[in-house]
């Protein structure tokens, strides 16, 4: 079984954060031992924020550990069914898409979500599988 990662999960390791780090690793390696790791663009871009040079991402984040996939066109129409309910039940304007369209990716296509923040996932996801604390 395949597993999305989350930025979050993914920033855990990569800033030492000390109250969630060992929870995240044993998680990625858990989902390792179960099929691949997946990243898609939105997740490389928003990890990306403190590297200095893509080869320093590529080298953190190594394509041979997580597999990269394109965004599914088929997620881009989940994620915006999903942000117009979230924008029609209140949500507020600061709320990215970019969270909707991770949803919407591991949705479509199967996969697991591996996450820390769950909330939002599981009230525009029902069916998604979701690993979380």
């Amino acid at each position: 079984m395949d597993t999305l990662v989350d930025t979050n999960v993914l920033v855990d390791l990569l800033d030492e954060d000390l109250e969630w780090r060992d929870w995240s690793a044993s998680m990625l390696e858990r989902a390792s031992r179960q099929g691949r790791l997946v990243i898609n663009p939105l997740v490389f871009a928003e990890v990306s924020v403190t590297f200095d040079t893509v080869e320093e991402l590529d080298e953190a984040l190594p394509p041979a550990y997580f597999a990269r996939e394109p965004l599914p066109w088929s997620a881009a129409f989940v994620a915006g069914k999903a942000f117009a309910t979230y924008r029609r039940r209140g949500g507020k304007r600061s709320a990215l898409i970019s969270d909707f369209y991770i949803g919407a990716h591991a949705a479509v296509a199967g996969y697991t979500l591996l996450t820390r923040d769950p909330e939002r996932y599981r009230s525009y996801f029902s069916k998604l599988r979701i690993v979380a604390p």
